[in-house]
């Protein structure tokens, strides 16, 4: 049974609460003083982060869900899933900014980002997230014609350099970030031809 555009609306709440939630434990564990280790500004900044690799998964997931799950309306939800990926990301870069230097060392920002290879990959794969969210939006698509796709494709990107900064940043074998590495590694083996293509060009 394929999914209605009332499902698919009731599916897009959900998906709403599923980023919204997360957000308001965090500012309610912040503010309680609770949840957190002796470290609260490094879980906070692995919460954010993960959450935003979380939104990233889900979104290269869906193409994947609507083809053999014959659900052509699922890919409306796309969008959405990946604005929500680019919040995350945006307060995983905040949360570095604010907890790890402080409003009076803003000025190191700029070093650290370019001296420090695992935050290299993280601004890129920010400002990538960024540039998607900023033409996520139908306007753009129609303005930007087939550049549009090609701009969008480097979310591949995104989903390799997303897990090595994960896996970089622990600096200690774990298993959590190799999961997220390896889901990302399948999804994108299963668009491996379009890759192939895309690089090629």
């Amino acid at each position: 049974m394929r999914l209605t555009l009332k499902q698919v609306t009731g599916l897009k709440v959900l998906l709403h609460l599923a980023g919204l939630l997360p957000l308001l434990w965090l500012v309610f564990a912040v503010w309680q003083g609770t949840g957190f280790s002796a470290d609260p500004a490094k879980d906070i900044q692995h919460f954010t982060g993960r959450m935003a690799l979380k939104f990233l998964l889900a979104t290269l997931l869906v193409t994947p869900l609507a083809r053999y799950g014959r659900q052509p309306l699922l890919i409306r939800v796309r969008r959405l899933l990946g604005l929500w990926c680019f919040a995350w990301a945006t307060l995983h870069l905040v949360s570095y900014s604010l907890l790890e230097l402080g409003l009076s060392n803003m000025r190191l920002l700029g070093s650290e980002l370019i001296s420090r290879p695992y935050l290299t990959l993280g601004i890129i794969s920010w400002l990538i997230l960024m540039a998607l969210a900023l033409t996520s939006f139908q306007k753009a698509q129609r303005k930007l014609g087939r550049r549009w796709q090609t701009l969008h494709n480097t979310i591949y990107l995104v989903a390799i350099l997303a897990p090595i900064h994960y896996i970089w940043s622990v600096k200690v074998i774990s298993p959590q970030p190799v999961i997220y590495a390896l889901i990302a590694a399948i999804l994108l083996l299963y668009r491996h031809k379009k890759i192939r293509k895309w690089f090629v060009k």
